[in-house]
């Protein structure tokens, strides 16, 4: 596979007085079109609200910055008001209807990667608004909106005519729903809160996003994991083996990569930051070594319960491989394969940085 894997920025792709929405475009990070995936970011200012619509993609959001609601409407089901909050994860499912609005002065912040095989283009997101001047109301002619909800032509005009903003707004009292905490149940997790599955001292954190804790994950697709590295720890090299993207989305902190594909060609070898995203290609070897300061980073993988294989560590593949088979493929005598196997018997995914 011949392709440009560097991470990659999100760019301002519209801009409205509550806020601006940000994409990954496919022509500047071709794994995109080519792993049918989308990735986007929407930024709430204070008042900020993100008017109702749905996307031709299931996709996954998480809460990157601050706090606020989210109204979710699944298809013929009553509207949920959620309260999030930083390190919420959300699956946003095929034909959900959402709205975002935050009424904090703490810019509010949301990531949202997903599957685009529904889509229209490979690799982006379209939304479809329901308000607004590029919404429903707007296209359909005075008649047919007349027709449809029952309305005279003078409350039609008064409607569409009422719609100024496009996609964000910014609203000047705040009338909004009241959140429920109780519809948070089945609906979002926050990563940074939720029981650990992975917990190495001096190494770093898992949880993983599933069926099993969020089971809306699987009407999305795609499951998801919240990684944080300790400063100068290592991530096992692995790869997911059964088939699946790994999407890399940069929270926090910064360190090296190196990912390995087709005839132990060394792929990418770089340094990620802040608000990087990258992708790993089905079965390629990915490995990271966080800086000082640690790094955090939230992924999704396009299978709803994702499986990986790890190359090193105490569940390292090679502990499955009998000695004799490791002298024939390392092509050394037993002494070095004795050495090699003996290393890294009680450590497991992450390896705390050497003395």
């Amino acid at each position: 596979m011949d392709i440009d894997l560097s991470p990659k920025l999100a760019k301002k792709v519209c801009e409205g007085d509550g806020g601006s929405y940000f994409a990954w475009c496919p022509s500047e990070l071709p794994m995109l079109r080519e792993g049918n995936i989308g990735a986007a970011k929407l930024a709430l200012e204070k008042n900020g609200f993100a008017l109702p619509n749905y996307c031709d993609s299931a996709r996954v959001a998480y809460i990157l910055q601050g706090s606020g609601t989210v109204g979710i409407v699944l298809p013929e089901k009553e509207e949920k008001v959620v309260p999030v909050k930083k390190g919420d994860a959300i699956a946003l499912p095929f034909g959900v209807i959402t709205w975002w609005h935050n009424k904090e002065d703490a810019e509010f912040v949301v990531l949202f990667l997903g599957d685009t095989k529904t889509a229209h283009k490979r690799g982006e997101f379209t939304t479809f608004y329901l308000t607004g001047t590029n919404g429903i109301f707007t296209g359909f002619s005075t008649e047919f909106v007349g027709r449809a909800w029952d309305l005279e032509e003078s409350v039609v005009k008064t409607l569409v005519g009422k719609q100024t903003g496009k996609g964000i707004v910014k609203l000047a009292g705040s009338n909004m729903p009241e959140p429920n905490q109780k519809h948070r149940d089945g609906m979002a997790l926050n990563c940074e809160e939720a029981p650990l599955d992975v917990d190495i001292k001096g190494g770093g954190r898992v949880v993983l996003l599933n069926t099993k804790n969020l089971p809306l994950v699987g009407e999305v697709g795609c499951g998801a994991d919240l990684v944080r590295l300790d400063g100068g720890a290592m991530c096992s090299p692995g790869f997911s083996c059964d088939s699946a993207l790994q999407v890399t989305y940069i929270v926090r902190g910064s360190g090296r990569v190196q990912v390995v594909g087709v005839d132990g060609k060394r792929v990418l070898e770089t340094i990620v930051k802040a608000g990087n995203l990258f992708i790993v290609p089905r079965f390629f070897i990915v490995s990271k070594i966080a800086d000082p300061e640690g790094l955090e980073w939230f992924s999704i993988i396009t299978t709803p319960n994702p499986i990986f294989t790890h190359m090193a560590g105490s569940i390292g593949c090679w502990k499955g491989l009998s000695p004799k088979v490791l002298e024939s493929a390392f092509n050394v005598d037993s002494e070095t394969e004795q050495l090699f196997r003996s290393k890294r018997t009680s450590d497991a995914i992450f390896f705390p940085p050497p003395n």
